[in-house]
């Protein structure tokens, strides 16, 4: 048992080499609200969301991740989080309240065994929900962010930290078709349903994708017509379709540095503590897609760089443990 509580996953920072674009692709095109800009960032939400912003796009001369964050419950629990990943030998550092993320109290800056640029957090300022401000929706109707999904060198290492440490449970995961059934991929909750992280298997740390959360699949059918009629139909990159793993409705989409969000929706909630994970063999095709389909090579060679918490620098990756992707997928 650990003694702390991460809640939910909380929001995320890209980098982005054109401002001008961003906006283009996530404001004007998929309709997620601009809260606030200067001429380094934009800090955008979801309609129902009542943190400040859940998205934040930070100019820089190469894209990447700067940090995802996790809300905790209480402020104390970061201090009991910072001596987790100061016993352990790993980075850390505080991020003093308003410095770099506006209305944001407090934060705790760390690096994860995985290389990954974590931030918690308690205090944010908040905001009217717009969920029933219907006649403010646009675009893709993105109503909060649901998840974050990584690719690591070493899952089980990655599993065993998130869920023995960091007090996560597993809803679903896909092991390799041999004997020895290697964890390939976790999907880790906090919250009530199928993940706030992924853990999957590939050349890391790098973020493969942040999950967006829309009201319904005509949500995502109507992403798709957007991007179509702007003239962004190479932002689509896979999809629309159905997950099996997780019952989800899907759209991955690549934004001008390539960036990969997920619109998603309709996978399912999980009450009970005592849910039974449910296993996948990675070489069936419904996992993936229940109807059937592979996912495009580029869907699992290809994700974001992530900073390194101290210096800003993009972190050099390592080559995933096991194969990179299932045999089927040319």
């Amino acid at each position: 048992m650990v003694d702390f509580n991460i809640t939910r996953c909380a929001h995320a920072e890209f980098r982005v080499t054109d401002l001008g674009k961003a906006r283009a692709f996530y404001v004007d095109a998929l309709g997620m609200i601009e809260i606030a800009s200067d001429k380094d960032h934009l800090w955008l939400g979801g309609y129902e969301e009542r943190d400040r912003y859940s998205l934040i796009l930070r100019r820089a001369e190469t894209a990447g991740v700067g940090h995802i964050a996790f809300r905790v419950a209480e402020d104390d629990d970061l201090d009991k989080l910072a001596n987790v990943y100061q016993r352990d030998g790993l980075p850390t550092r505080w991020v003093e309240a308003d410095t770099l993320e506006p209305g944001q109290g407090r934060a705790l800056r760390v690096q994860d065994p995985s290389g990954l640029p974590i931030e918690f957090y308690h205090t944010m300022e908040q905001r009217e929900r717009l969920m029933q401000r219907f006649e403010l929706y646009r675009g893709a109707h993105i109503m909060r962010i649901d998840h974050f999904n990584c690719q690591v060198p070493d899952v089980q290492a990655a599993y065993d930290w998130w869920t023995q440490r960091m007090g996560f449970y597993c809803s679903e995961y896909t092991v390799t078709d041999d004997d020895s059934e290697k964890l390939w991929a976790a999907w880790l909750h906090r919250k009530q349903n199928v993940h706030d992280l992924a853990l999957m298997n590939g050349i890391g740390p790098r973020l493969h994708h942040v999950g967006m959360w829309l009201q319904d699949t005509a949500s995502v059918l109507r992403a798709c017509d957007i991007l179509a009629s702007l003239g962004l139909v190479g932002a689509i990159e896979r999809g629309p379709g159905r997950h099996g793993l997780s019952n989800a409705f899907f759209l991955y989409l690549r934004d001008a540095d390539l960036n990969r969000v997920e619109l998603y929706t309709n996978d399912y909630i999980i009450p009970d503590p005592d849910f039974e994970s449910i296993k996948w063999k990675l070489s069936d095709p419904r996992r993936a897609t229940f109807w059937g389909h592979w996912p495009p090579r580029s869907w699992f060679d290809e994700a974001s760089l992530v900073e390194d918490i101290q210096t800003g620098q993009l972190l050099p990756t390592q080559e995933g443990q096991l194969a990179g992707r299932p045999e089927h997928v040319t």
